[in-house]
């Protein structure tokens, strides 16, 4: 079992920054590959990041590369989302996730967490 617990969301004006924070416990953290997705309204949850256990790996959705920066800190069960020059488009709940492989494939990935509101206003 793994438990993960999202930080850092709020409200920002476009152009902004906000870092996201997942912290995790239960199953080795630094086991896992670590995954950031987003759900707007009425909208799918979609890929946005993901790291390998050892953060040597990161792979990012087109949407986000250049804005957003996945990192992860093992000694603090911790992976975190920068997020940089935020677009109103941007806006959703943003959910960490587990998974044993660092992918954008959503059923990869067998934990979540609650979720954390980020809203971009234009």
């Amino acid at each position: 079992q793994v438990q993960l617990v999202e930080s850092g969301g709020g409200l920002v004006q476009a152009g902004g920054s906000l870092r996201l924070s997942c912290a995790a416990s239960g199953r080795t953290f630094r086991q896992d590959a670590m995954g950031w997705f987003r759900q707007a309204p009425g909208k799918e949850r979609e890929f946005v990041a993901a790291i390998s256990w050892g953060g040597a790996s990161t792979h990012y959705a087109d949407s986000v590369k250049g804005r957003f920066t996945i990192s992860r800190d093992n000694a603090k069960n911790t992976v975190y989302l920068q997020m940089n020059s935020l677009k109103p488009e941007d806006t959703a709940v943003y959910y960490c996730a587990a998974s044993r492989v660092a992918t954008p494939e959503v059923r990869k990935y067998d934990y979540w967490g609650q979720g954390t509101q980020v809203t971009v206003s234009s």
